[in-house]
């Protein structure tokens, strides 16, 4: 009975993290949807922005009936429509359909996750246990979901992210069927008052809202701008999620509100350090995702665990906690992406400058720089917002393979551009900073100890 129930726990807490993970886990996969598909930033945003949106609009929906869920029969629904959906997207020909599909997996997502809160505190036998590898499941499945996904597309394609998670929801099914999550007893119609959930949960919608910065943009930046394959900026964005482990038990010994307000703060000093990199270096980079990650692992089990009321109305609290996630997700992929189109769409202007000059001041000769500098120009008008187009072409059409002059050239320039586009990303990287700020304040509010 004992590896019966180990198992069903295990399967049960993968879906959680399928679920949870499905917010952000495309996010490598980006430079591939939009040659696959020729979109925007703001056009392959949807790909996340939609799949976040119905998990808030569906949750909060349900709030009112709450009472009346039976946790078998919402998982199992939940489960089968989230794999479905899952296949869908793998399938999808066109954008509009895998935004459709993303919907329908939002759904099913956001069934599934509120009733494995119960399903696992009936598997368990302890509503706090259950809530615990509840919360567990899905800090780990957010902060993971991009390395996994960059993993995916790397050695397969961007379609293996969706089609992996068909077997790992249904797998988790199983647990629907166990007589313990079968026979849970209604909800108590009204609970005690709660102060405190309103402020975690805010904070909670702000901490992930700002977590777009570290998971959306920092992705953006490394595979789209600086043109590292998804496997090395898995490896890089990988920092988050060990951070994140790193931490749990000093999470768990922490004060409630202490935990908060320093992940808050943590998140938000990470954020600043990737607005304000000095210079192009994936080490860097890695070293602010750990700082966020860190903060991720301090400030989202303190923040649900005063969310959640396991002992009473879970399915509620649930529901709300789930909804204040993803609609700071969405809020804030709704702030960012047009706020990122827009300067990167001034920095082509700064990028053709600094990329002529470059070309017209390097070491060779005048009858070679005129006519590659003509074609950069092509590319750079050319290219998508925010992607540094294949600039060696031009050089290598020119013999840049035998010139030792202009590959240097073709460095330098490449180097140079990506700095500018670089520096494009800081308004939104600050933007999302500040969301982690703004957490501290409800943090604040949170009672002094667990």
């Amino acid at each position: 009975m004992a590896d019966r129930t180990r198992v069903l726990t295990i399967a049960l807490a993968v879906g959680v993290a399928a679920a949870f993970a499905d917010s952000s886990i495309v996010v490598l996969a980006l430079p591939d949807l939009y040659r696959e598909f020729d979109t925007t930033i703001v056009g392959v945003s949807w790909v996340i922005t939609s799949y976040n949106l119905v998990v808030a609009v569906a949750a909060f929906c349900l709030v009112p009936f709450s009472g009346r869920l039976q946790p078998a029969r919402t998982g199992a629904v939940g489960i089968l429509l989230f794999a479905a959906a899952s296949a869908g997207c793998a399938a999808s020909w066109r954008l509009e359909v895998l935004i459709g599909f993303r919907c329908l997996q939002g759904l099913g997502g956001a069934l599934l996750l509120v009733a494995a809160l119960r399903g696992l505190a009936g598997l368990t036998g302890s509503p706090l246990r259950g809530a615990a590898i509840w919360t567990a499941a899905g800090t780990i499945g957010a902060a993971t979901g991009p390395a996994l996904g960059g993993v995916l597309t790397q050695l397969f394609d961007w379609r293996a992210i969706f089609a992996v998670q068909v077997p790992l929801a249904l797998v988790a099914l199983a647990a629907m069927f166990d007589e313990r999550v079968r026979g849970l007893a209604p909800e108590p119609a009204s609970g005690t008052h709660r102060p405190h959930a309103i402020a975690a949960d805010t904070g909670l919608g702000l901490v992930f809202g700002a977590l777009v910065g570290a998971l959306f943009l920092s992705v953006l930046l490394v595979i789209t701008v600086w043109s590292l394959d998804p496997m090395v900026g898995a490896l890089v964005v990988s920092a988050l999620p060990a951070a994140a482990l790193a931490v749990r038990r000093l999470a768990a010994r922490l004060p409630v509100r202490t935990a908060a307000i320093g992940g808050a703060l943590l998140l938000a000093g990470g954020l600043a350090s990737l607005a304000l990199l000095p210079r192009i270096s994936n080490v860097l980079v890695a070293l602010a995702l750990a700082f966020c990650g860190a903060g991720l692992g301090l400030a989202v089990p303190a923040l649900t665990g005063v969310a959640l009321d396991p002992e009473g109305r879970a399915t509620r609290s649930g529901l709300v906690t789930v909804g204040a996630r993803h609609a700071g997700l969405v809020l804030a992929l709704a702030l960012v992406a047009p706020l990122l189109s827009q300067t990167l769409e001034g920095s082509d202007d700064k990028a053709l400058l600094a990329g002529a000059q470059v070309v017209l001041e390097g070491d060779a000769p005048l009858k070679q720089k005129v006519p590659i500098a003509l074609d950069l120009r092509d590319a750079l008008d050319k290219a998508k917002q925010g992607e540094v187009p294949d600039l060696g072409k031009p050089f290598d059409d020119r013999g840049a393979g035998s010139d030792a002059d202009l590959r240097r050239l073709r460095d330098e320039l490449v180097t140079t551009l990506e700095s500018v586009v670089t520096r494009g990303f800081r308004s939104s990287f600050a933007l999302s900073a500040l969301l982690a700020v703004l957490a501290v304040f409800p943090a604040s509010r949170l009672r002094r100890a667990a």
